[in-house]
């Protein structure tokens, strides 16, 4: 079976769903499915872009970017796309709002091949009300029939599924959650030498990208108004990641008048293992999280997690008391309790490890195989 990923950036500073994608497709082959990836140039420098070569582990091809940093307009890879999609036994679209999403739906509709679309939380009632004018536009004049007429819409966590498909009155989507890979236990040590100043000290961390739907600025206050108390004046807070310009500045500037704070820039390699196997706790508040990926990395190095309800694993963390669920209007109570007792966050450690055992690519890989097979068997009819 061929399948054809089509997804706007690999580039890992957009965010998870660019992360996500390589694992995935790595694990797809190792289950003896053939797979090609393609996508946009954007954030990655000197690439090819004339032919097919071998990214990380995966048959992929980028093409330029002629418009626009979001919505990523790139004619060569439309025009790849509506001259080979027939190729395909099925194509898994990964995103909504974008170019390379609207121009592979319209190719695979062209050549009656099934596609799958898998949205990254996009549809979900909260972001469709962020620039509410111009995803009306885009839904009327393209969304509605990619994820109509698609063979099936790929969610990543049931509360990601119940809720668009209420607000969108939508049936036909399927539940596979993402994987995580454990990361090499050899790489226990590194932080005195990447970061000295963390090596003594306890740290809560943050591992994401700086958009204001995480919430940072609230974390921020919670922690700041922390470590003025004694008890909990040697802690740290380590936020790892980039994001829009203006973003990082107003964090920055919010975190200005404490010293426990620290920017580390983008973090990858064993820089972003050292700093997820050695933290005490990691924070996501967000506003709305679809998945969560850097959650699930840290659980499976054995690092509870402190997150807002809005993160769509939420419930089942809570469930499997691997971390803690706060409303971001009783985040410093909740921070409080997290950080006072040491041996509770090893419980919860310990059950975090455990719980994300259930996320393996393996078993992402099987599932997606069974949803390809279904979809290419019954090649959909548009709704």
């Amino acid at each position: 079976m061929r399948v054809l990923h089509v997804i706007p950036s690999v580039a890992e500073r957009s965010g998870g769903p660019a992360t996500a994608i390589l694992p995935m497709c790595r694990a797809l082959v190792e289950q003896a499915t053939e797979v090609a990836l393609v996508a946009t140039n954007e954030g990655l420098a000197e690439i090819s872009t004339d032919r097919f070569t071998d990214y990380k582990g995966v048959p992929a091809r980028f093409f330029p970017v002629q418009l626009g940093a979001s919505f990523k307009y790139s004619r060569p890879l439309a025009a790849w796309l509506k001259h080979n999609s027939r190729d395909f036994d099925v194509v898994h679209i990964h995103a909504v709002f974008n170019h390379a999403s609207v121009a592979a739906a319209g190719a695979c509709r062209t050549a009656g091949v099934p596609y799958i679309v898998r949205p990254l939380g996009t549809l979900d009632p909260w972001s469709m009300k962020q620039k509410p004018v111009r995803k009306r536009v885009f839904w009327l004049v393209s969304g509605r029939k990619m994820l109509q007429q698609s063979a099936a819409v790929h969610y990543t966590a049931q509360a990601e599924k119940d809720a668009t498909e209420k607000y969108l009155r939508m049936n036909h989507g399927r539940v596979i959650p993402l994987g995580v890979e454990p990361g090499n236990d050899a790489q226990t040590n590194g932080l005195a030498e990447w970061f000295p100043a963390l090596a003594q000290q306890p740290y809560v961390l943050v591992l994401s990208r700086l958009d204001p739907k995480k919430a940072l600025d609230v974390l921020i206050e919670a922690f700041v108004s922390l470590v003025r108390r004694p008890q909990f004046a040697g802690w740290r807070l380590v936020i790892a990641g980039d994001g829009p310009r203006e973003s990082v500045a107003m964090l920055k500037e919010k975190a200005a008048n404490s010293h426990r704070i620290m920017f580390t820039g983008w973090v990858e390699g064993e820089r972003r293992e050292a700093l997820l196997r050695n933290a005490s706790l990691l924070a996501l508040p967000s506003r709305h999280e679809n998945f969560g990926f850097c959650v699930m990395e840290a659980m499976a190095r054995g690092v509870p997690v402190l997150l807002s309800p809005q993160v769509n694993l939420a419930r089942e963390i809570e469930a499997a008391e691997a971390g803690w669920i706060v409303e971001r209007d009783e985040l410093t109570n909740g921070l409080a309790a997290a950080l006072t007792d040491e041996g509770e966050r090893g419980c919860r450690g310990k059950a975090a490890r455990v719980f994300a055992q259930r996320y393996s690519w393996k078993k992402t890989a099987a599932d997606l195989i069974d949803l390809y097979n279904e979809v290419r068997c019954s090649n959909r009819s548009p709704h």
